[in-house]
C-alpha cells in the first residue's frame, strides 16, 4: 500500500507532465498504468483496459453530448442573436450600458449550453460587432463578456456538474438545483460591479439612450422565448421527477429543432455542422474522463486515498479550516490549468479528505466548479480568455487580462460568501428533493 508521501509524488509528477503540455488523459492513464506496474505488476495493468472502456457505460454521461448538441443548434439557428436584442432594450439605461447585456445574455444562453467556453464564444460573436461604433473602454467589454462566459457551467446544465457527479456519485439534479442560486447571485454581482465602475468612472460608457417605443420593445421580447422555453423543458422535467438529467436533455434538443425551424435555419447543413462539432468536444470529453477512471481504479487498489485522508486527519483541520486550504489551492492552480483537467485531476484524492471533514459533496460540488470557473479567467492560462481574443481577431490580449481584474475580484468576493453561506447551494435542492 502507498503512504501520503507516495500520493504527493504522484500528484506532483502529474502536475508536472501537465504543465510539460502533455494531454491530460495522457498524464492520468500514464500515471495509472506507471502506478499499477509498480504496485501489482502486469496483470493490474492490463485490467486498466477493461476500466478504460467499461468508465464509458454509463447512461448519465449521454447528457454530455446532448447538450453541446442542444448549444449547438441554439447557436446556428440565430436563437443567441434575438435574445441579445430582446435584452439590450431593457438594461442600456443601467450605468454601464450594454455591459450588462453581455453579462446577462451569457446567464441565459448559460441555462441551455452547458459550457463556459462556448458560452463565451457565442457571445462574443453576438455582442462584440455592437461595441465597434460604440465608445465603451475596450479593456471592459472584453472583461465583461469573459466573466458572463464564467456562468457558462455554474447556471444549470452546466457540463462541469455532470462529471462531478460521475466521478462522485453524487446527484446531478441536487447538483443543478445547487448551482442555480449562486448563478443567479454571481449574474448580479457582476452587474453590479459594472454599475460600480460606471459611476466610478463615467468614461468606460456612454450613456444609452432607448429610442424605440415601449411597443416595440415589447415585441422583441419574443426573443427570449426559446431560451426560456429550453431552460423549462430542461429543469422543470427534472424537478418534477418527469426525467433524469439524460432524458432532459434528449428532451431539449427535440425542443430546439422546431425552434430552428421557426427561424427557417434547420437545414441538412446546419445539422451537419452541429453534429460534427458535438463528435469532436464529446470525444475530448471522454478521452479524459476514462484516462481520471482509470487512474481513479489504480489510487483505490493502492490505497491511496485512504492514506491521504489519514495523513489529513492527522493536522486536525476543521471543515471550515480545510475549505480555506482548498480555495487558496484551486486559485494558485487555476492560474496553471484548464477547468476540465483541474477538475477531474484533483477529485480522486480530494474529495475523500471532503467527504472525511463532513462537508455536504453538493456544496463541495458547486465550490468546485465555481473554482474552475474562476480559472477560465484566470491569466495566463484561462481558456475563455483565448477565445474570446480569438474572436475578436485584433488587438492584444493584454485588453482582456486587465478587463477580467475586476470580475476576477469579484468571484473571488462571491466565492467566500458561498464559504459561509452554504445554504445559498443547499437551499433549493433540499426544498426540491427532501
Amino acid at each position: 500500500m502507498i503512504d501520503a508521501t507516495g500520493v504527493a509524488l504522484g500528484f506532483g509528477l502529474m502536475l508536472l507532465l501537465m504543465a510539460l503540455g502533455l494531454h491530460i488523459a495522457t498524464v492520468m492513464f500514464s500515471i495509472g498504468a506507471i502506478g499499477a506496474a509498480l504496485y501489482f505488476g502486469m496483470p493490474a495493468v492490463s485490467a486498466l483496459g477493461v476500466i478504460y472502456f467499461e468508465s464509458m457505460n454509463d447512461s448519465l454521461l449521454l447528457a454530455l453530448p446532448l447538450f453541446i448538441l442542444l448549444g449547438e443548434i441554439l447557436v446556428r439557428c440565430g436563437s443567441t442573436d434575438q435574445m441579445y436584442r430582446s435584452l439590450s432594450d431593457w438594461l442600456n439605461p443601467l450605468p454601464g450600458g450594454l455591459l450588462h447585456t453581455n453579462v446577462a445574455s451569457s446567464a441565459l444562453f448559460s441555462a441551455v449550453s452547458g459550457s463556459s467556453v462556448a458560452t463565451a464564444a457565442t457571445i462574443a460573436t453576438v455582442a462584440l460587432p455592437s461595441f465597434r461604433t460604440r465608445n465603451y473602454r475596450t479593456s471592459l467589454v472584453l472583461g465583461s463578456i469573459a466573466a458572463g462566459g464564467s456562468l457558462g457551467n455554474l447556471i444549470p446544465p452546466g457540463i462541469a456538474f455532470i462529471i462531478y457527479g460521475v466521478l462522485t456519485n453524487t446527484s446531478v439534479a441536487r447538483l443543478y438545483a445547487g448551482g442555480v442560486l449562486p448563478g443567479a447571485i454571481l449574474t448580479l454581482m457582476f452587474m453590479l460591479c459594472i454599475i460600480l465602475l460606471a459611476l466610478r468612472d463615467p468614461t468606460i460608457a456612454p450613456k444609452e439612450i432607448v429610442t424605440d417605443p415601449l411597443s416595440v420593445r415589447l415585441a422583441r421580447l419574443g426573443g427570449l422565448v426559446a431560451p426560456t422555453l429550453i431552460f423549462i423543458v430542461i429543469m422543470g422535467t427534472i424537478y418534477l421527477g418527469w426525467a433524469t438529467p439524460t432524458e432532459a436533455a434528449a428532451l431539449a434538443v427535440v425542443a430546439a429543432l422546431p425552434i430552428a425551424a421557426y427561424y427557417r435555419r434547420l437545414t441538412i447543413k446546419m445539422l451537419h455542422e452541429a453534429f460534427l462539432s458535438t463528435i469532436n468536444l464529446t470525444a475530448l470529453s471522454m478521452l479524459i474522463l476514462a484516462g481520471a477512471f482509470a487512474m481513479n481504479f489504480v489510487l483505490g487498489l493502492t490505497g491511496a486515498t485512504q492514506a491521504l485522508t489519514a495523513y489529513i486527519t492527522t493536522l486536525n483541520l476543521d471543515a471550515i479550516t480545510l475549505i480555506w486550504v482548498l480555495f487558496v489551492f484551486y486559485v494558485i492552480l487555476g492560474t496553471f490549468f484548464e477547468t476540465l483537467p483541474m477538475m477531474v485531476g484533483t477529485l480522486p484524492l480530494v474529495f475523500p479528505l471532503v467527504k472525511a471533514a463532513g462537508i455536504d459533496p453538493v456544496w463541495f460540488g458547486v465550490f468546485l466548479v465555481l473554482m474552475c470557473e474562476i480559472s477560465l479567467i484566470s491569466p495566463p492560462v484561462g481558456m475563455t480568455l483565448y477565445v474570446i481574443q480569438a474572436v475578436r481577431g485584433e488587438g492584444s490580449i493584454a485588453d482582456v487580462f486587465r478587463g477580467t481584474v475586476p470580475f476576477f475580484i469579484t468571484m473571488l468576493l462571491m466565492t467566500v460568501l458561498l464559504i459561509y453561506w452554504q445554504d445559498m447551494a443547499l437551499w433549493l435542492p433540499r426544498l426540491a428533493f427532501d
